[in-house]
């Protein structure tokens, strides 16, 4: 499968967390709104009612989480790692900053799944755009708001 910089990729283990999500806000989630919707009405006055704006509000936010979810499902394409020489969303890559010998693994995902903090890169990044289709040996470099950062790529799995 020929990845595109401009489509959108989720993973499998992704995918089975949005879909469980999905099923956890259609029925408990929803459920326990109307119930609140319910019991709100049953306070009287609308227009002066609180916990019933509210609870519209918090309503609304479902609605569109559920909505969100359901199109990140049917747009994305589920990939389950990446093989090849060349970066991909779902390549695992090992860089190392010029200047030093300081070594950094980061895997590429779709933007969906972008964590810093555990080092998952979005594909639609600076650094994931200037890494996407790029093999073993490149050298890439992108801006960052400090400057123009220089790479070279020391492995691709």
């Amino acid at each position: 499968m020929h990845q595109s910089q401009d489509a959108d990729y989720i993973t499998k283990e992704k995918k089975k967390e949005l879909e469980a999500e999905l099923v956890d806000l259609q029925g408990p989630k929803r459920k326990a709104i109307l119930e609140s919707l319910e019991y709100a009405k049953s306070l009287g006055d609308l227009s002066e009612n609180a916990e019933y704006h509210q609870t519209r509000e918090d309503q609304g936010k479902l609605e569109e989480r559920i909505a969100k979810v359901e199109a990140i499902l049917q747009s994305s394409q589920v990939v389950s790692g990446h093989s090849g020489e060349s970066v991909g969303v779902g390549s695992k890559v090992v860089v190392e900053k010029e200047g030093t010998k300081e070594k950094k693994t980061y895997q590429i995902v779709g933007s969906e799944e972008a964590d810093m903090a555990l080092g998952k890169i979005s594909n639609r990044s600076p650094f994931g755009e200037a890494i996407f289709d790029k093999k073993k040996g490149d050298n890439v470099s992108f801006k960052t708001p400090n400057g123009v950062v220089n790479y070279k790529i020391i492995d691709v799995s």
